[in-house]
């Protein structure tokens, strides 16, 4: 019986590729040493020229990992590019001799070494600066990393040029100052009523058409998506995010803004900067919590410190305003917001508390599904008793499943999820009363009840 055929990734066939890099650096490195070119070397170049030349032929295996994002015989120098960029990654060789040739600096190539490599004239030197610049196909594409206009700074492939290459899921680090947010189950994970679902669909036509819009039909390029979640705490904002995230198949990272912000003058602007441009066209979505604190109306500026708050808050805008990637931001009190960020909103979400049918949809869906649940459980006199958030909803069922648990595994009664919601309003600092719990109070312990 024959064996089943692997498919290779696209890596495995553009050995040629490293070779090729691998004597161009062997030939930039005898040329500064004043080292003549022998024939032999030549020929091997020569007859490599033609090898790459095949591997990126239509149908090829650059093209099976680009998709059609490039003309493959019309993209030789964008090919190049990635060729050498990719390169230390893929044929850690190749790293070995641009870090020599870079006097040890990175084993990713600069663009000035890609120049030195390529042996290219003015023009073609002009050709690859606009290949690297930011709105470029290649960045666009999200095949390289931080592109910046030094020329000197080394270049480095996105996760996702490598993930096609390798053929592999890409795995994208979180950019500084920011943590990875864990997968939501899809839109069933929502209970939303259903104009708010249409706008976070609307928010993803956004981030999905950008193409069609802004290339095909020459809409106006902005920044973003950006999109403003508000609503009370628990009601799901959070959760939404991490479900766009899971529909784009992206990964969510929050911003921690507070390693971000410095008291030391121009710091955190700088911190800014590099979040933004590890995030820029890469396909992540980032969320800033507490938008609210962030971009509260600007004060009064009475000291220098005020001064330097506000250009703190500029910068973030105008950052995010120019970021190439969607941002959502959240908030609960959507009022004391600055209006000049609010221009820069181009999808406003509220999140309500959830109604009776909302609430009893929380509870069926929080509650452990795997676990017993006693007759008398009833999860509409649950929702009706006490207007919770889904968050709420969410610890008072872990509550009472821990409750059943501790008392050898039984099934979640009515005493248990009484009890879980009890504890639920007690976090806010007040005496609890029978009145806050309505019916449910009946099935709480008496000692509980001081009324």
């Amino acid at each position: 019986m024959n064996a089943p055929r692997l498919e290779l990734p696209p890596a495995c066939f553009l050995g040629p590729e490293w070779e090729r890099l691998h004597l161009l650096g062997y030939f930039a490195l005898a040329s500064r040493q004043g080292q003549a070119l022998d024939e032999p070397h030549v020929a091997q170049l020569r007859t490599l020229q033609a090898e790459v030349e095949a591997l990126r032929a239509p149908g090829g295996p650059w093209q099976r990992a680009l998709g059609d994002a490039f003309d493959p015989r019309a993209d030789t120098l964008a090919l190049d590019v990635l060729a050498c960029v990719a390169a230390p990654e893929l044929e850690p060789r190749v790293g070995w001799v641009f870090q020599q040739l870079q006097g040890g600096s990175s084993p990713h190539a600069s663009r000035a070494l890609i120049q030195e490599l390529l042996a290219l004239d003015a023009a073609q030197s002009h050709a690859l600066r606009a290949l690297l610049e930011r709105d470029a196909p290649l960045a666009r594409a999200g095949w390289l990393r931080a592109v910046h206009d030094d020329p000197y700074r080394p270049l480095q492939p996105d996760a996702r040029l490598l993930a096609r290459l390798g053929g592999h899921a890409p795995r994208l680090p979180p950019p500084p100052g920011a943590e990875p947010v864990p997968a939501a189950e899809g839109w069933q994970a929502l209970v939303l009523p259903p104009d708010r679902l249409r706008l976070l669909e609307e928010f993803l036509l956004w981030i999905r058409e950008r193409d069609t819009v802004v290339e095909r039909w020459g809409g106006q390029r902005v920044g973003g998506p950006v999109a403003l979640f508000a609503g009370p705490s628990g009601t799901g904002k959070t959760l939404a995010a991490a479900v766009i995230a899971g529909v784009l198949g992206w990964p969510l990272f929050r911003v921690d803004l507070g390693r971000l912000v410095s008291k030391y003058v121009g710091e955190t602007e700088e911190n800014l900067n590099r979040l933004f441009e590890a995030a820029h066209a890469r396909p992540m979505v980032l969320q800033f919590d507490e938008a609210d604190a962030l971009f509260a109306k600007r004060g009064e500026v009475k000291e220098a410190r005020d001064r330097y708050a506000n250009m703190e808050v500029s910068h973030l805008l105008t950052r995010i305003e120019t970021h190439e990637g969607p941002c959502i931001l959240t908030t609960n009190l959507r009022r004391q917001l600055d209006a000049a960020f609010l221009r820069r909103i181009h999808v406003v979400v509220e999140f309500p508390r959830p109604d009776a049918a909302g609430r009893e949809a929380l509870w069926q869906r929080l509650l452990p599904p795997r676990a017993p649940r006693a007759p008398e459980l009833d999860t509409r006199m649950l929702a009706a008793a006490v207007p919770l958030t889904g968050g709420q909803i969410r610890n008072a069922a872990l509550h009472a499943a821990y409750l059943a648990a501790g008392e050898g595994g039984v099934p979640i009664a009515l005493r248990h999820a009484a009890l879980g919601v009890w504890r639920e309003l007690a976090k806010d600092g007040r005496e609890n009363s029978r009145h806050d719990i309505g019916p449910l109070a009946a099935h709480l312990p008496k000692e509980l009840l001081n009324d």
